[in-house]
């Protein structure tokens, strides 16, 4: 396959229009367009940029992401939302979410976080990562200016959570590193409300910027999406160690962390890398760690490939429960036994889940109800 450039990907008509493609994510928000203060597209409120340092002729230096984009003036950086502008950077992607929803919290996924509740889930445009596989390509691969947004402060998006009732605040869907300045201010105002602060994202950010995120987070999932540099080179165009990173400093932070590793055929489905993946993350993060494997479905550039066989994930679960890991899950596979939840001491299903649906909560005060054992998470 001849390969192209995000930005000739997107010239040729791929993405399709912004009015189409933030439709099917705004639906069921539709009660709460009409309260939001404006939405179209381009819509863009130049923030300044936090760690960032000047060098010479007015170029700065990214510090966020371990890309570490040196950016001449009036450029960007690799994410395409970070702009140097007289030589000062600034961030493109601040109080213009062009993705907003009420979904539930097992849709993050996060099966340790207050099951089957809503969560108000937000994001804007642009990424740090070219996964070949995302599913959110639409967003992720555009500049703030090829979607539709609304403007939504940090002030506003708190007082919609409260509106909506839901406890928690998620930013997800594409990479939240890349809007950290908004994605700060919300938790910082949300921790202020008691709401639950989440993030779901790859991982790839400097060990400073998350050290002071992790002070208004309660929880985060991290896609570790391979366990070779190869694979990340090959399929995501980042790097392997600065995730491993992020999950240590997660952890040492004491900020729930839940794995999810979508399993692609023929890419990372090798099952030694599996067993490698799973003693790490015993042995640096513990046991208790939830480990989502998710099968994988055709998207972006990877169509030419088949779902993920279900043996293939049911293997990779066994691999993982042998190594001694507690809580190993089944995603994207709808009704089976995976998705459950089962007690680490008494071995009996608490949470029994079918999609997106808890159907069976047997966890009181973040106890096991038949046994007393306590169960990782935010309860």
């Amino acid at each position: 396959m001849k390969k192209i450039t995000r930005r000739d990907f997107l010239k040729q008509g791929f993405l399709i229009s912004a009015t189409s493609l933030t439709l099917p994510l705004l639906e069921p928000l539709s009660r709460l367009i009409h309260k939001v203060q404006a939405q179209s597209q381009g819509l863009i409120f130049p923030h300044p940029a936090l760690y960032y340092q000047v060098l010479k002729r007015n170029s700065v230096q990214c510090l966020l992401c371990p890309r570490y984009c040196t950016v001449s003036e009036g450029g960007r950086g690799f994410c395409e939302v970070r702009e140097n502008r007289k030589g000062k950077l600034y961030t493109l992607s601040y109080a213009n979410p062009c993705a907003v929803h009420v979904d539930p919290i097992e849709k993050k996924p996060f099966y340790h976080v207050l099951p089957s509740t809503n969560v108000f889930s937000l994001s804007t445009a642009g990424c740090n990562f070219t996964c070949l596989n995302c599913q959110n390509w639409e967003i992720s691969q555009a500049r703030p200016e090829e979607t539709v947004n609304f403007e939504l402060p940090p002030q506003k998006v708190v007082e919609f959570t409260l509106k909506e009732k839901s406890p928690s605040i998620a930013c997800t869907y594409a990479e939240p590193v890349v809007f950290y300045e908004y994605m700060f201010d919300i938790f910082k105002l949300a921790r202020e409300k008691n709401i639950i602060t989440l993030f779901h994202t790859n991982g790839f950010i400097n060990p400073e910027p998350l050290r002071q995120l992790c002070q208004f987070t309660s929880a985060a999932n991290i896609d570790l999406k391979g366990f070779t540099e190869e694979f990340y080179t090959k399929v995501t165009s980042g790097q392997l160690l600065p995730v491993l990173e992020t999950l240590q400093i997660l952890r040492e932070n004491r900020v729930h962390t839940e794995v999810t590793n979508l399993v692609i055929p023929g890419y990372n489905d090798d099952f030694e890398k599996i067993k490698e993946m799973c003693l790490w993350l015993k042995e640096k993060l513990g046991a208790e760690i939830p480990l989502h494997f998710s099968r994988f479905y055709p998207a972006y550039k990877l169509l030419n490939l088949s779902p993920t066989p279900l043996k293939t994930l049911e293997k990779a679960q066994e691999i993982a429960i042998s190594t001694g890991l507690h809580y190993v899950y089944i995603g994207n596979i709808p009704g089976h036994k995976g998705e459950n939840t089962f007690c680490p001491k008494c071995k009996k299903i608490i949470i029994k889940r079918v999609g997106y649906s808890v159907l069976e909560n047997n966890v009181k005060k973040g106890k096991c109800s038949y046994c007393g054992y306590k169960i990782a998470g935010v309860w």
